[in-house]
C-alpha cells in the first residue's frame, strides 16, 4: 500500500457531513482521535449536549467513554467500505492516558472499548511506554489492531516492532485467518518548536529535526519488512506561519505509510497538487545530520525524554480537564 491520509479530528457534526464527504471524494482513507482533541470537541460542541443530558447521573468517566464510543463507532461506520475494500478505513481510540503506566489496566481498557465499539476497523491507541510495549503484544495477540502512539525516539520504535512483532506471531499462531495491523505513530513537528531556534543559532537550517528523526524511524519500520506493521506519522500540523500549512504532509511522503493530520492541514494539502514523494531519506545522509545536530550540542536523548514526559502531560492533562467539565 502506498501514502495513505488521515484525519486528525473528531466532532460529531462534522462526522455526520465534511466526514463522510471527504471520504467520498477520496480526500482520506481513515481517522485519528486523542484526549485532547475530544476534549476540544465535547467542550465547545452543542453536539453533545443531548447525549450528555441522558448520562447525566453517570460518572465523568462513562460520560466520556459513551460519547468517545458513539463518535467512534460512527466514524468506524462511514469509514467500513474503504476497510472491507483494503483501502485501511480505520480509525484510533486512545485508552485513559492515565494508564501509561499500567499493563494490566492498559489492556483491559483496550479490550473493553474495542468490545463496545464493535467495530472491526477500530484501533486501540497505546502510548509508547514500557508499560505499553507489553499491552501492545497482548492485544495484538488477542487480534486488536494496535496503534502505538507518543513515539519520538527510535529506541521506543524498535521496542514498538518488536512489541507488535510479538504480538503478530501469537495471533497468527492461532490461525484465525484475519491478519491484524499496527502502526507506529511518531511525532514530527513538536522537535522542530522546541528546537528551531537553537538550531538556527548554530547555523542548522530549521524545520528539518522533525523531518530527519521521523524519516529515520520510517527506515527502521520499512527494514523489518512486515507489512502488517507501518509508520504513522503523527504532530504534522503547523503552528504560526513559519512553514506552508501542509509542509510536514509533503515533506514524509512516502510508500507504505501513514500520515494523519488536522482538518485545516489536509485541506491545504488538498489544495495544492505539488504531491511528489519526497521519502525515503537515505541512512547515511540522516546519520550526517545528526553528526551535525550532537556537534551543536544538542543530546537527542534528553530531547526525547522531555518530548515524551511533555506528550504525556499534556495527555494527562486535557483528560483531566475534560473529566473536571464532565462532573
Amino acid at each position: 500500500m502506498g501514502f495513505s491520509l488521515w484525519l486528525d479530528f473528531i466532532e460529531r457534526d462534522h462526522l455526520k457531513g465534511d466526514f463522510r464527504r471527504m471520504i467520498e471524494e477520496g480526500v482520506i482513507n481513515g481517522a485519528t482521535s486523542n484526549p485532547a482533541i475530544f476534549a476540544a470537541s465535547i467542550e465547545t460542541s452543542p453536539a453533545y449536549t443531548a447525549q450528555l443530558d441522558e448520562l447525566k447521573n453517570h460518572s465523568a468517566k462513562a460520560k466520556y467513554e459513551a460519547l468517545a464510543i458513539r463518535d467512534i463507532r460512527t466514524a468506524a461506520e462511514a469509514l467500513k467500505p474503504l476497510y472491507d475494500a483494503g483501502r485501511d478505513g480505520y480509525v484510533s481510540i486512545e485508552v485513559d492516558p492515565f494508564l501509561c503506566d499500567d499493563t494490566e489496566g492498559t489492556v483491559e481498557e483496550g479490550r473493553r472499548l474495542h468490545r463496545a465499539i464493535g467495530m472491526p476497523n477500530v484501533m486501540i491507541k497505546v502510548p509508547a511506554t514500557e508499560a505499553g510495549y507489553a499491552a501492545m503484544t497482548r492485544l495484538m495477540g488477542e487480534g486488536i489492531d494496535v496503534n502505538a502512539t507518543l513515539i519520538f525516539s527510535p529506541m521506543q520504535a524498535l521496542k514498538t516492532l518488536d512489541a507488535m512483532q510479538e504480538g503478530l506471531k501469537i495471533w497468527r499462531a492461532a490461525g484465525d485467518g484475519k491478519e491484524v495491523r499496527g502502526v507506529l505513530s511518531v511525532f514530527v513537528s513538536r522537535f522542530d518548536r522546541l528546537l528551531d531556534k537553537k538550531l538556527e543559532e548554530k547555523g542548522i537550517a530549521p524545520g528539518r529535526l522533525g523531518i530527519m528523526n521521523a524519516a529515520g524511524i520510517y527506515n527502521l519500520v520499512e527494514s523489518r519488512g512486515e507489512k502488517a506493521l507501518r509508520t504513522l506519522f503523527a504532530s504534522t500540523g503547523v503552528k504560526g506561519d513559519a512553514y506552508p500549512a501542509d509542509y510536514y504532509i509533503k515533506e514524509l511522503m512516502a510508500p507504505h505509510s501513514v500520515n494523519t493530520a488536522p482538518l485545516a492541514t489536509i485541506e491545504a494539502f488538498v489544495a495544492d497538487p505539488d504531491h511528489r514523494p519526497r521519502l525515503p531519506i537515505d541512512g547515511e545522509a540522516i546519520a550526517h545530520y545528526f553528526d551535525r545536530v550532537e556537534a551543536a550540542g544538542i543530546v537527542m536523548n534528553d530531547v526525547y525524554d522531555k518530548l515524551l514526559h511533555d506528550g504525556l502531560e499534556a495527555f494527562k492533562e486535557a483528560f483531566a480537564a475534560l473529566l473536571a467539565h464532565l462532573e
